[in-house]
């Protein structure tokens, strides 16, 4: 290994030290926004950037995909608080916990699964939906006497799974945009398997957390749960929410609607909940400015995410990786790229679900793209490698989702964390081989 028609391997080897920093930092776990400032800054230097074209390069970043996705993603924040405000999420979980009829341990399960699935996949956001969840179904699951390790647990799996499947999420959002494959063909192909071994998996290791810990780790028994009552109002609103929602994913599946769609869908349901929910308009769009507020950080990382990328691929950094990758292409074809892919990005990468997407993909683009890998095969892996990461390392999806359940049993989650991996590697091994 040296040099390859003309390209330095070595030289290309050192662009990827921005990356290379970036893994170390996050794993030292230091936040990603300044972990990816200080890798633009390296990146910057080995691009040889100037303070003009460095400038430039930013002003650029700001009409980039990874800036959309970031703007989406306040305006699911905004959403959220008008939902909150409105009392609609509040009423759904209403709806899904007595609908069930709460009365046994497993149907307490279920309930708070659904409830989990239907407003993390709404919200896009595993602790702003468990931050409305938690008050709600806690004395409920204490009432059947559900152990705080089985909630826990129940917070993170369905919550890393809600984030695949709901239409306006950022991972769904930034999958589509990279792969350019359809929603409905992802849920049916990709996200949809995915999350039914997880939670085949995660059901199954229930059963066994709840029987371990139901006595060491319990709620206090409350005989009389005190329930959300939901007004005329807010069924209104639920009502109306529900509708406007449906009606906005089916008919952006039907004209394939660009990413930038989603931004009116927000704004408009944002909108019109509120309307219904008896807030006035100067309200609802304060609601929405405060929710944002609240992920301008993240807003700034998807901004700087850009050209760390570019950077890379500038000093030639993804490059290299393609010539190192070489002999396990040669040897493994296709299946090799999907299977190695979702490994590095399981055990190699990690920090914000958006930022790990754009990296992957970038790295393995040009051999996709050489190879013709199958975009359903290649959606997979990212998933996986998404997902990975957070089920087998303690993380700030599994530590708010202890907090939420007031608990600080890891080891339950671990546990159930290292299940569902295996599951899905292997789910990755054979679909890698069949559909790559």
């Amino acid at each position: 290994m040296g040099t390859e028609g003309g390209f330095n391997v070595w030289w290309g080897l050192l662009g990827l030290l921005p990356l290379v920093v970036y893994v170390i930092l996050v794993f030292w776990d230091m936040d990603p926004l300044p972990a990816t400032a200080i890798c633009v800054l390296i990146g910057a230097i080995l691009t040889h950037q100037s303070l003009i074209s460095f400038a430039e390069v930013l002003a650029k970043a700001m009409g980039s995909f990874l800036a959309l996705v970031g703007l989406i993603i306040m305006l699911g924040r905004g959403l959220g608080e008008v939902l909150t405000e409105t009392k609609v999420s509040h009423t759904l979980i209403h709806k899904i916990i007595f609908g069930i009829g709460i009365n046994t341990e497993k149907k307490a399960m279920l309930g708070i699964m659904l409830s989990c699935l239907v407003v993390i996949g709404l919200l896009g956001t595993m602790a702003g939906g468990n931050a409305i969840l938690a008050p709600i179904v806690l004395p409920i699951a204490a009432s059947v006497g559900l152990s705080r390790s089985t909630v826990a647990v129940i917070f993170q799996a369905v919550g890393e799974e809600a984030l695949i499947l709901g239409p306006f999420t950022p991972p769904v959002i930034t999958l589509l945009g990279l792969t350019k494959i359809g929603y409905g063909e992802m849920l049916l192909f990709v996200a949809g398997p995915i999350a039914l071994i997880t939670f085949a998996a995660t059901w199954l290791m229930l059963q066994r957390i709840q029987r371990r810990t139901k006595e060491i780790h319990p709620y206090e028994r409350l005989e009389d749960v005190e329930r959300f009552i939901p007004t005329r109002q807010s069924k209104r609103a639920t009502n109306a929410f529900i509708a406007l929602f449906l009606a906005a994913v089916i008919y952006g599946i039907i004209v394939k609607a660009a990413t930038s769609y989603v931004i009116i869908v927000m704004l408009g349901l944002a909108v019109m909940t509120g309307l219904v929910g008896g807030l006035k308009f100067g309200h609802i769009l304060k609601l929405i400015v405060k929710g944002m507020a609240g992920n301008v950080g993240l807003f700034f990382l998807f901004v700087i995410l850009e050209p760390f990328i570019n950077f890379i691929e500038l000093a030639g950094g993804f490059k290299a990786l393609t010539v190192i990758l070489k002999p396990l292409v040669d040897l493994g074809g296709k299946t090799a790229i999907v299977f190695l892919g979702g490994l590095i990005g399981a055990f190699g990468i990690s920090g914000a679900t958006v930022a790990e997407l754009k990296m992957l993909h970038s790295m393995f683009d040009p051999l996709l793209s050489k190879l013709s890998v199958s975009m359903l095969a290649w959606s997979v892996a990212l998933i996986v490698a998404t997902r990975v990461t957070n089920f087998i390392y303690p993380g700030a999806n599994m530590f708010s989702s202890l907090g939420f359940a007031e608990t600080k049993d890891i080891k339950s989650m671990l546990k159930n964390g290292w299940v569902v991996a295996t599951c899905q590697i292997l789910f990755l091994a054979i679909y890698s081989l069949i559909f790559a």
